[in-house]
């Protein structure tokens, strides 16, 4: 009867825990955003990756949660022996681990970077957003990429493009797109 007892206090503690440290680790994540930054003052110089690792705190806090919650219940609800019990908190431990991080990871790959290069854009055609005034800076919608964009573009002519007005990409340079009213 100890052993079961005992090993009740460990699944308990171990799952009351981890989903308490889990949530305050949520609570600070929908706070402070996730772009943590720590200062510390090392000598030694390393190289690390800020990114997430599958065996990482929450990973591990997955785990404890999965291993101390179905534990508890293989324990007190189904009534198995305490190796049983064990076992399958560990097994489902590790499960819960894999799919956090799992999720982690799909989530990591909304966060994708678009390189844009302006130099596809030569020859197209779109219109003015803006007014445009002579040698400056202003706007035009082009399809680029699949897609109607709202671009910074430089008037090449010498007189107004006004807004709506047909325009031409005529060269790219330093990733400035140089237009011209398209007659």
């Amino acid at each position: 009867m100890t052993d079961i007892l005992s090993l009740y206090n460990i699944f308990m503690f171990t799952a009351i825990f981890s989903t308490v440290l889990y949530i305050i680790k949520m609570v600070v994540f929908l706070i402070a955003g996730g772009d943590v930054e720590v200062d510390s003052n090392f000598d030694a110089i390393t190289e690390t990756d800020v990114s997430f690792n599958f065996v990482s705190f929450q990973s591990i806090l997955a785990f404890f949660m999965g291993f101390g919650w179905s534990g508890l219940a293989c324990a007190v609800q189904f009534q198995t022996s305490y190796k049983v019990a064990f076992i399958i908190g560990i097994v489902v431990g590790f499960l819960f681990m894999y799919l956090s991080a799992y999720l982690m990871f799909s989530i990591k790959k909304l966060n994708k970077k678009v390189i844009c290069d302006y130099t596809t854009l030569t020859g197209k055609e779109g219109k003015a957003y803006i007014n445009i005034s002579a040698k400056k800076e202003g706007q035009i919608e082009i399809d680029f990429n699949g897609r109607l964009s709202i671009l910074e573009a430089v008037n090449s002519d010498d007189e107004l493009i006004e807004a709506f007005c047909p325009v031409k990409v005529i060269k790219v340079e330093n990733n400035k797109i140089y237009v011209t009213k398209k007659i």
